[in-house]
Protein backbone atom coordinates (compact mmCIF):
# COMPACT_ATOMS: atom_id res chain seq x y z
CA UNK A 1 0.00 0.00 0.00
CA UNK A 2 1.22 3.33 -1.13
CA UNK A 3 2.30 5.95 1.66
CA UNK A 4 2.34 8.52 -0.43
CA UNK A 5 -1.01 10.55 -1.12
CA UNK A 6 0.11 11.25 -4.78
CA UNK A 7 1.35 8.20 -5.52
CA UNK A 8 -1.09 4.97 -6.95
CA UNK A 9 1.12 1.38 -6.89
CA UNK A 10 4.38 3.39 -6.66
CA UNK A 11 3.54 5.70 -9.82
CA UNK A 12 2.02 9.61 -9.73
CA UNK A 13 -1.22 10.01 -9.78
CA UNK A 14 -3.22 11.65 -12.64
CA UNK A 15 -3.59 14.77 -10.36
CA UNK A 16 -0.13 14.66 -9.20
CA UNK A 17 1.23 14.17 -12.83
CA UNK A 18 -0.68 17.49 -13.77
CA UNK A 19 0.20 19.70 -11.14
CA UNK A 20 3.91 18.40 -12.44
CA UNK A 21 3.05 19.22 -16.06
CA UNK A 22 1.81 23.08 -15.05
CA UNK A 23 5.10 23.36 -12.53
CA UNK A 24 7.21 22.37 -15.76
CA UNK A 25 4.96 25.28 -17.84
CA UNK A 26 5.35 28.04 -15.28
CA UNK A 27 8.99 27.50 -14.99
CA UNK A 28 9.66 27.02 -18.61
CA UNK A 29 10.09 31.14 -19.52
CA UNK A 30 12.62 31.12 -17.03
CA UNK A 31 14.60 27.71 -18.28
CA UNK A 32 13.67 29.39 -21.59
CA UNK A 33 15.70 32.48 -20.83
CA UNK A 34 18.23 30.71 -18.62
CA UNK A 35 19.12 28.71 -21.26
CA UNK A 36 19.41 31.55 -23.90
CA UNK A 37 20.59 34.29 -22.50
CA UNK A 38 23.02 32.66 -19.60
CA UNK A 39 24.32 29.02 -20.40
CA UNK A 40 24.76 29.49 -23.93
CA UNK A 41 26.63 32.71 -23.91
CA UNK A 42 28.71 30.79 -21.08
CA UNK A 43 29.26 27.85 -22.82
CA UNK A 44 29.83 30.03 -26.33
CA UNK A 45 32.35 32.34 -24.41
CA UNK A 46 34.62 29.26 -23.63
CA UNK A 47 34.62 27.87 -27.22
CA UNK A 48 35.85 31.33 -28.45
CA UNK A 49 38.02 31.44 -25.84
CA UNK A 50 40.05 28.37 -27.83
CA UNK A 51 40.07 30.20 -31.17
CA UNK A 52 40.60 33.89 -32.78
CA UNK A 53 37.33 34.11 -33.47
CA UNK A 54 36.66 37.91 -34.91
CA UNK A 55 33.06 39.64 -35.29
CA UNK A 56 34.16 41.23 -38.26
CA UNK A 57 35.44 38.24 -40.12
CA UNK A 58 33.82 35.52 -38.35
CA UNK A 59 34.30 32.85 -41.47
CA UNK A 60 37.96 33.03 -40.91
CA UNK A 61 37.44 31.36 -37.48
CA UNK A 62 39.98 28.95 -36.52
CA UNK A 63 40.95 27.44 -33.21
CA UNK A 64 44.05 28.52 -31.29
CA UNK A 65 43.87 26.03 -27.97
CA UNK A 66 45.59 27.55 -25.31
CA UNK A 67 46.86 30.94 -27.48
CA UNK A 68 44.54 33.23 -26.02
CA UNK A 69 45.49 32.24 -22.66
CA UNK A 70 49.35 32.72 -23.09
CA UNK A 71 48.25 35.79 -24.67
CA UNK A 72 47.21 36.69 -21.48
CA UNK A 73 50.39 36.75 -19.86
CA UNK A 74 51.82 39.20 -22.50
CA UNK A 75 49.62 41.64 -22.65
CA UNK A 76 50.57 44.46 -20.88
CA UNK A 77 47.19 46.21 -20.12
CA UNK A 78 45.93 42.90 -18.82
CA UNK A 79 48.45 43.77 -15.78
CA UNK A 80 47.20 47.40 -15.83
CA UNK A 81 44.05 47.26 -15.98
CA UNK A 82 44.05 44.67 -12.85
CA UNK A 83 46.22 46.58 -10.97
CA UNK A 84 44.02 49.34 -11.53
CA UNK A 85 41.02 47.35 -10.17
CA UNK A 86 42.55 45.92 -7.44
CA UNK A 87 43.87 49.19 -6.20
CA UNK A 88 40.66 50.89 -6.77
CA UNK A 89 39.20 47.72 -4.31
CA UNK A 90 41.59 48.13 -1.68
CA UNK A 91 40.46 52.24 -1.23
CA UNK A 92 36.71 51.66 -1.84
CA UNK A 93 35.97 48.16 0.06
CA UNK A 94 36.96 49.02 3.25
CA UNK A 95 34.58 52.35 3.06
CA UNK A 96 31.75 50.02 1.22
CA UNK A 97 31.67 48.09 4.52
CA UNK A 98 32.05 50.23 7.05
CA UNK A 99 30.12 52.84 6.35
CA UNK A 100 26.65 50.99 6.16
CA UNK A 101 27.82 49.36 9.38
CA UNK A 102 28.34 53.57 10.79
CA UNK A 103 25.10 54.61 8.87
CA UNK A 104 23.52 51.43 10.24
CA UNK A 105 24.66 52.05 13.93
CA UNK A 106 23.73 56.24 13.74
CA UNK A 107 20.04 55.44 12.39
CA UNK A 108 19.49 52.24 15.29
CA UNK A 109 20.52 55.23 18.03
CA UNK A 110 17.68 55.82 20.46
CA UNK A 111 18.43 59.61 20.56
CA UNK A 112 18.04 60.28 16.91
CA UNK A 113 14.61 62.02 15.12
CA UNK A 114 13.12 61.84 12.05
CA UNK A 115 14.60 58.49 11.39
CA UNK A 116 11.82 57.28 8.54
CA UNK A 117 13.20 60.46 6.99
CA UNK A 118 17.00 59.64 7.07
CA UNK A 119 15.77 56.14 5.63
CA UNK A 120 14.40 57.42 2.74
CA UNK A 121 17.14 59.66 2.24
CA UNK A 122 19.47 57.71 1.94
CA UNK A 123 17.83 54.95 0.05
CA UNK A 124 16.78 57.15 -2.52
CA UNK A 125 19.32 57.34 -4.41
CA UNK A 126 19.67 53.88 -4.88
CA UNK A 127 16.65 53.48 -7.01
CA UNK A 128 18.31 56.81 -9.49
CA UNK A 129 19.22 55.71 -12.69
CA UNK A 130 23.27 54.40 -13.09
CA UNK A 131 23.88 56.81 -16.28
CA UNK A 132 21.79 59.62 -15.09
CA UNK A 133 23.80 59.48 -11.59
CA UNK A 134 27.17 59.44 -13.07
CA UNK A 135 25.87 62.79 -15.30
CA UNK A 136 24.65 64.40 -12.23
CA UNK A 137 28.08 63.45 -10.19
CA UNK A 138 29.92 64.89 -13.26
CA UNK A 139 28.67 68.26 -12.84
CA UNK A 140 28.91 67.87 -9.13
CA UNK A 141 33.05 67.23 -9.39
CA UNK A 142 33.44 69.51 -12.46
CA UNK A 143 36.41 71.32 -11.60
CA UNK A 144 35.44 75.05 -12.70
CA UNK A 145 31.99 74.90 -11.92
CA UNK A 146 30.76 71.79 -9.82
CA UNK A 147 28.69 73.02 -6.38
CA UNK A 148 31.68 71.01 -4.68
CA UNK A 149 34.52 73.38 -5.55
CA UNK A 150 32.65 76.32 -5.04
CA UNK A 151 32.16 75.41 -1.75
CA UNK A 152 35.54 74.45 -1.33
CA UNK A 153 36.44 78.03 -2.24
CA UNK A 154 33.71 80.11 -0.58
CA UNK A 155 35.77 78.30 2.30
CA UNK A 156 38.88 79.88 1.15
CA UNK A 157 40.14 76.63 0.13
CA UNK A 158 41.04 75.91 -4.01
CA UNK A 159 39.47 72.51 -4.78
CA UNK A 160 41.32 69.81 -6.57
CA UNK A 161 40.64 68.85 -10.38
CA UNK A 162 38.42 65.67 -8.98
CA UNK A 163 37.95 63.83 -12.80
CA UNK A 164 41.25 64.77 -14.32
CA UNK A 165 44.02 64.77 -12.06
CA UNK A 166 45.51 60.94 -10.98
CA UNK A 167 45.68 61.99 -7.26
CA UNK A 168 42.25 62.88 -7.33
CA UNK A 169 40.14 60.10 -9.57
CA UNK A 170 39.65 57.62 -6.98
CA UNK A 171 38.43 59.67 -4.16
CA UNK A 172 36.01 61.13 -6.94
CA UNK A 173 34.71 57.62 -7.46
CA UNK A 174 34.56 56.29 -3.96
CA UNK A 175 31.79 59.52 -3.75
CA UNK A 176 30.02 58.56 -6.17
CA UNK A 177 30.00 54.91 -5.06
CA UNK A 178 28.56 55.95 -1.69
CA UNK A 179 25.83 57.26 -3.34
CA UNK A 180 24.75 53.51 -4.02
CA UNK A 181 25.15 52.57 -0.79
CA UNK A 182 21.37 52.65 0.60
CA UNK A 183 20.82 49.14 -0.33
CA UNK A 184 23.64 47.55 2.29
CA UNK A 185 22.76 50.56 4.91
CA UNK A 186 19.34 49.10 5.09
CA UNK A 187 19.89 45.70 4.95
CA UNK A 188 21.97 46.55 7.49
CA UNK A 189 19.91 48.25 9.64
CA UNK A 190 17.62 45.58 9.92
CA UNK A 191 19.95 43.44 10.90
CA UNK A 192 20.67 45.41 13.57
CA UNK A 193 17.31 46.08 14.77
CA UNK A 194 16.68 42.44 14.75
CA UNK A 195 19.21 41.79 17.73
CA UNK A 196 17.57 40.67 20.68
CA UNK A 197 17.26 43.39 23.05
CA UNK A 198 17.65 40.91 25.87
CA UNK A 199 21.35 40.69 25.22
CA UNK A 200 22.14 44.37 25.67
CA UNK A 201 20.18 44.27 29.10
CA UNK A 202 22.40 41.45 29.76
CA UNK A 203 25.14 43.25 28.94
CA UNK A 204 23.99 46.25 30.80
CA UNK A 205 23.67 44.64 34.01
CA UNK A 206 27.31 43.11 33.63
CA UNK A 207 28.79 46.85 33.13
CA UNK A 208 29.12 46.73 29.61
CA UNK A 209 29.90 50.19 27.69
CA UNK A 210 28.24 50.99 24.50
CA UNK A 211 31.64 50.18 22.60
CA UNK A 212 31.90 46.79 24.25
CA UNK A 213 28.37 45.73 23.47
CA UNK A 214 28.89 46.87 19.81
CA UNK A 215 31.57 44.92 19.47
CA UNK A 216 30.53 42.07 21.39
CA UNK A 217 26.52 41.58 20.57
CA UNK A 218 25.89 43.58 17.22
CA UNK A 219 29.29 43.00 15.29
CA UNK A 220 29.02 39.17 16.10
CA UNK A 221 24.97 39.63 15.16
CA UNK A 222 25.34 41.04 12.05
CA UNK A 223 28.47 39.36 11.09
CA UNK A 224 26.15 37.48 8.25
CA UNK A 225 24.87 40.37 6.85
CA UNK A 226 28.12 42.19 6.67
CA UNK A 227 29.52 39.19 4.98
CA UNK A 228 26.65 39.27 2.30
CA UNK A 229 27.45 42.65 1.94
CA UNK A 230 31.03 42.41 1.44
CA UNK A 231 30.65 39.43 -1.40
CA UNK A 232 28.53 41.83 -3.46
CA UNK A 233 30.99 44.57 -2.95
CA UNK A 234 33.73 42.24 -4.19
CA UNK A 235 31.46 40.79 -7.13
CA UNK A 236 30.45 44.97 -7.80
CA UNK A 237 34.11 45.14 -8.20
CA UNK A 238 35.10 42.88 -10.59
CA UNK A 239 32.72 44.09 -13.07
CA UNK A 240 32.94 47.47 -12.33
CA UNK A 241 32.67 49.68 -16.06
CA UNK A 242 30.17 52.01 -16.19
CA UNK A 243 31.01 54.94 -13.68
CA UNK A 244 34.67 55.03 -15.24
CA UNK A 245 33.48 54.21 -18.79
CA UNK A 246 31.26 56.92 -19.03
CA UNK A 247 33.60 59.43 -17.18
CA UNK A 248 36.24 58.77 -19.35
CA UNK A 249 34.88 57.47 -22.47
CA UNK A 250 36.61 54.71 -22.01
CA UNK A 251 39.87 56.17 -22.93
CA UNK A 252 40.92 55.31 -19.46
CA UNK A 253 41.98 58.74 -18.73
CA UNK A 254 43.80 60.50 -16.77
CA UNK A 255 47.04 58.37 -17.14
CA UNK A 256 45.40 54.96 -17.47
CA UNK A 257 44.21 55.06 -14.10
CA UNK A 258 40.31 54.14 -14.98
CA UNK A 259 41.70 51.44 -17.15
CA UNK A 260 39.54 48.80 -15.26
CA UNK A 261 39.65 45.66 -16.19
CA UNK A 262 36.13 45.64 -18.01
CA UNK A 263 37.01 48.61 -19.69
CA UNK A 264 39.89 46.78 -21.35
CA UNK A 265 37.79 43.51 -22.06
CA UNK A 266 34.98 46.17 -23.32
CA UNK A 267 37.32 47.58 -26.01
CA UNK A 268 38.95 44.44 -26.74
CA UNK A 269 35.42 42.31 -27.52
CA UNK A 270 33.48 45.18 -29.09
CA UNK A 271 35.66 47.88 -30.30
CA UNK A 272 38.32 45.85 -32.03
CA UNK A 273 35.82 42.98 -32.08
CA UNK A 274 38.50 40.17 -31.03
CA UNK A 275 35.80 38.24 -29.05
CA UNK A 276 38.57 35.10 -29.03
CA UNK A 277 40.63 36.84 -26.68
CA UNK A 278 38.04 38.97 -25.39
CA UNK A 279 36.29 35.41 -24.05
CA UNK A 280 39.60 34.56 -22.76
CA UNK A 281 39.86 37.57 -20.82
CA UNK A 282 36.42 37.05 -19.45
CA UNK A 283 37.26 33.77 -17.90
CA UNK A 284 40.43 35.32 -16.75
CA UNK A 285 38.15 38.00 -14.72
CA UNK A 286 35.79 34.72 -13.38
CA UNK A 287 38.47 32.91 -12.10
CA UNK A 288 40.12 36.25 -9.97
CA UNK A 289 36.28 36.84 -8.59
CA UNK A 290 36.18 32.97 -7.85
CA UNK A 291 39.72 33.12 -6.23
CA UNK A 292 38.53 36.15 -4.22
CA UNK A 293 35.27 34.92 -3.20
CA UNK A 294 36.28 31.78 -2.34
CA UNK A 295 39.07 33.03 -0.19
CA UNK A 296 36.30 35.15 1.39
CA UNK A 297 34.27 31.91 1.96
CA UNK A 298 36.80 30.26 3.54
CA UNK A 299 37.88 33.12 6.42
CA UNK A 300 33.91 33.58 7.40
CA UNK A 301 34.88 30.26 9.32
CA UNK A 302 36.73 32.61 11.68
CA UNK A 303 34.56 35.84 11.58
CA UNK A 304 30.95 35.11 10.78
CA UNK A 305 28.35 34.03 13.77
CA UNK A 306 25.54 32.47 12.56
CA UNK A 307 22.07 31.85 14.69
CA UNK A 308 22.92 29.27 17.56
CA UNK A 309 26.54 30.10 17.90
CA UNK A 310 28.04 28.46 15.35
CA UNK A 311 30.41 29.76 13.13
CA UNK A 312 30.43 30.01 8.94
Amino acid sequence: MSTHPSRTGGRLSPLAREQRLWGWVFLSPWLIGFVAFTALPIVASLVFSFTDFKLTSPEDVSFVGLGNYRRLFVDPLVKVSLGVTFKFALISLPIAVVLPVALASLLDSKWLVGKPLFRTLFYMPYVVPVVSAIFIWQGVLNNSSGWLNRILRSSGVLGPNWLDDVNWIYPALVIIGLWGLGNAFLITLASMQAVPTAYYEAALVDGAGPFARFRHITLPMISPVVFYNLVLSIIGLMRYFEVPFILSNGTGRPGSSTMFFNIHFYKTSFVFFDMGYGSALAWLLFGVTMVLTGLLFYSARYWVFYAGGERG
